[in-house]
């Protein structure tokens, strides 16, 4: 039997709820403990704000004999009622406001289903809905089961310890057997960092593994929750809810053929600019090369100025967030705060949709199912060169070249590689590479 609660489970609580049982009549019936019905409802159980018929949402203490009128001022728009007490929003701009809490929500049931009168309360109210939670315990499980349970650090120190001796010719099993204090996780475990390109080192190093036919096809390692902690979507809306105007950078990757070289895409969401660059495998640590290479190309001050703010997706190439963030000080640590990196929500590219769009144009060039093992850096910047020449109507019917030009200047442009190809000479055909 499983332990997690199902639908059919927290429909029956809330129906306890609403006959008024006690939490241990909902456990037995069930044959969970009274604590684990506390637990299911104070988690997944959320706030509403409404009022009952005639009367709006107003948590005030002082609404039923609250007489004051025009706390909006001339801008209000609901100048016809007689009290403020009765729009909906007045307890946002009075300055006597004092919130009335009802005791239901401090002590069991905590929610207010079954209370006889929510129907003439208009506080706000604690709802358990039994779809609405198991929407939300389906998700916490899930994000639960997503993602590596280390950190970047963790990854960082065994790479250190693995890394060199493999280079060496020596098998994972080897360095385990004669390191297995330090590196403090199973065998099985490194090989499957090395399977999520996780380290510096790749399956292509391990000679005896190369031999294998694969038995299954892998999970994708994705990132893991450590690096998320912060840098989640919420909490990149929150950052540019509250940060001053902030230019958005969107990167992902385009990938080739499986295990072959792939590209690292840069996006300038507000002059639809995209960079692409190539690399030799879909790792990590070629990532933080490629941000390294335009600190020291770009320098600091301009650095920061075009890469304020990073979003991107949970692919492990993106799981050592400190290092795109951070460049290295006089001690080669690094302390040097140079961007912020965030993350979307797993299985979410509509948040970063404009750089998701503009692969369609690599895509006319560079079809699905393509490989780019013979591809060059060289041919690789002519693509972009063409695409970043192509009018956009979100800009106005001008070109991201052009958009890009206007706001940072046509030296900036040279300093990131990029030319500006003439409307008639434009090609997003696969023939552009052929040349």
């Amino acid at each position: 039997m499983s332990k997690f609660l199902t639908y059919d489970d927290r429909l029956e609580i809330a129906r306890g709820l609403k006959e008024h049982q006690s939490f241990g009549t909902i456990g037995r019936r069930l044959g969970k403990d009274r604590t684990t019905i506390a637990k299911e409802i104070r988690r997944y159980s959320y706030d509403k704000k409404s009022g009952r018929p005639g009367y709006p949402f107003n948590p005030c203490k002082h609404r039923k004999t609250c007489k004051l009128k025009g706390l909006c001022g001339p801008k209000c728009s609901r100048t016809s009622l007689y009290k403020c007490s009765l729009c909906s929003e007045c307890y946002q701009h009075c300055e006597d406001f004092s919130e009335d809490v009802c005791s239901v929500k401090s002590k069991p049931p905590y929610v207010c289903n079954g209370c006889g009168a929510v129907n003439e309360c208009t506080l706000l109210k604690r709802i358990y809905d039994p779809a609405d939670a198991h929407i939300q315990a389906t998700n916490v499980i899930s994000e639960s089961r997503t993602g590596i349970l280390t950190n970047e650090a963790t990854i960082s120190r065994i790479n250190a310890i693995i890394t060199p001796l493999v280079r060496n010719g020596q098998s994972l099993h080897q360095i385990y057997l004669d390191h297995v204090d330090e590196l403090m996780c199973s065998e099985k475990t490194l090989y499957n960092y090395v399977d999520a390109q996780l380290f510096d080192v790749r399956n292509i190093d391990l000679p005896r593994k190369m031999k294998y036919r694969p038995r299954y096809k892998k999970p994708e390692f994705k990132v893991d929750r450590g690096c998320r902690i912060g840098r989640n979507y919420q909490d990149f809306q929150k950052f540019i809810e509250e940060g001053a105007e902030t230019h958005i950078v969107q990167m992902d990757s385009v990938i080739g053929r499986t295990g072959g070289k792939c590209l690292l895409t840069i996006h300038f969401v507000e002059t639809s600019l995209m960079l692409a660059f190539l690399r030799d495998a879909n790792t990590s640590r070629s990532v933080i090369d490629i941000f390294d290479h335009l600190d020291h190309v770009l320098g600091p001050d301009l650095f920061e100025k075009l890469f304020p703010v990073i979003l991107t997706d949970n692919g492990s190439e993106f799981s050592n967030p400190k290092a795109i963030e951070y460049r290295e000080g006089s001690r080669g640590k690094r302390s040097l705060m140079r961007t912020k990196v965030y993350y979307c929500d797993p299985s979410s590219p509509y948040q970063k949709g404009s750089c998701e769009v503009n692969h369609e144009l690599i895509r006319r060039v560079l079809p699905k199912g393509t490989s780019f093992d013979d591809l060059t850096q060289e041919e690789v910047t002519r693509m972009m060169d063409h695409i970043n020449s192509y009018k956009r109507k979100k800009l106005n019917d001008h070109t991201p070249y052009d958009a890009f030009s206007f706001l940072y200047g046509e030296e900036v442009l040279k300093e990131l590689g990029c030319s500006k190809v003439s409307a008639e000479n434009i090609v997003l055909k696969p023939r552009l590479l052929k040349k």
